[in-house]
């Protein structure tokens, strides 16, 4: 085992562990919850070494860089079954890559993205997994749709084909006061579980990263979004 893998092993054992512990006191399995690693700005062999330490979903930010690092990771390991997330704002003249070469979308906040995604995915592909990203904290530098009009574009998204609706994400505001924190996380599970009663389907609620997992889990997340915590201080931005 090289040294990035025992790190990357050393890394996802600690934060799978803090799942297991918030699941438990939270009267939930640790096996409700999936780890959804952020690689964005990471290489495609730091990748290919998390999915050989058990890590088998990966979340991308930025189109260009995940296909560049998808075909590189193909190249890397041929066969290695890997789960692509587009977690990033979605620009209409990038949805026919990001149809074409992810497993899910979790942030679609339009129905002409939708629509677009829905045109543009290959036949010959399992439906594309969606996620209505929802801005709960109403911040105006944050995409997402509103929580009021979560229903509407739910229904839409449902309808289209080649989608397969399958829940909400959000990223709150950061806070450090464990109490206001917990305000928008809970909010966002009240909207999930009013998507559910009309959309039964819906299985998926990823809210939760680095520093507010704990506290996600708490809520009801079904998903966490953890980069730092798994491969460690980012040393470059993508544009």
């Amino acid at each position: 085992m090289s040294r990035l893998q025992e790190s990357l092993q050393a890394n996802l054992q600690g934060v799978h562990e803090r799942i297991t512990v918030a699941a438990r006191g939270g009267g939930r399995s640790a096996d409700e919850i999936v780890l959804l690693a952020v690689s964005k700005t990471f290489p495609a062999e730091t990748v290919v070494a998390a999915r050989h330490c058990g890590q088998a979903s990966f979340g991308e930010n930025y189109v260009q860089e995940a296909l560049d690092k998808i075909a590189r990771v193909r190249e890397l390991a041929p066969g290695l079954a890997v789960s692509w997330h587009f977690i990033g704002p979605i620009q209409s003249n990038k949805t026919r890559a990001i149809a074409e070469h992810f497993d899910w979308v979790q942030s679609v906040d339009r129905l002409k993205v939708a629509e677009r995604l829905s045109q543009q995915r290959p036949p010959k592909l399992e439906p594309l997994n969606v996620l209505l990203q929802v801005n709960i904290s109403g911040e105006s530098t944050k995409s997402g749709v509103t929580p009021d009009a979560v229903p509407d574009l739910a229904r839409s998204v449902a309808a289209l084909p080649n989608l397969a609706l399958r829940g909400l994400m959000a990223i709150p505001e950061p806070d450090a006061d464990p109490l206001r924190q917990a305000g928008p996380l809970a909010r966002m599970k009240s909207l999930f579980d009013a998507l559910r009663q009309h959309h039964p389907g819906c299985d998926t609620l990823s809210m939760g990263m680095s520093a507010d997992l704990e506290a996600a889990i708490a809520a009801g997340s079904t998903m966490v979004r953890i980069g730092t915590a798994i491969f460690g201080e980012r040393e470059r931005t993508m544009a």
